[in-house]
């Protein structure tokens, strides 16, 4: 299950990355505490804090503001 949520976040950053206008970290964390079931969003935080490996940037950035209870 976390392979598949891995492979989601990738293609939340390729769909926010190059959006005009759109700060592509606050949309991303914004689309994960939105739609992400809170289970889902812990086991990003969990990924995140043990190096989290294949996660983009931006993504990345995004994790560490829901982490830190930020939009």
């Amino acid at each position: 299950l976390f392979a598949v949520q891995k492979r989601g976040t990738g293609g939340i950053g390729r769909f926010f990355g190059p959006q005009r206008g759109v700060d592509p970290v606050a949309a991303i964390a914004t689309h994960l505490r939105k739609f992400w079931d809170p289970r889902m969003r812990a086991a990003i935080v969990a990924h995140l804090d043990q190096g989290g490996e294949g996660l983009d940037e931006p993504v990345r950035q995004a994790v560490l503001r829901l982490k830190d209870g930020r939009s």
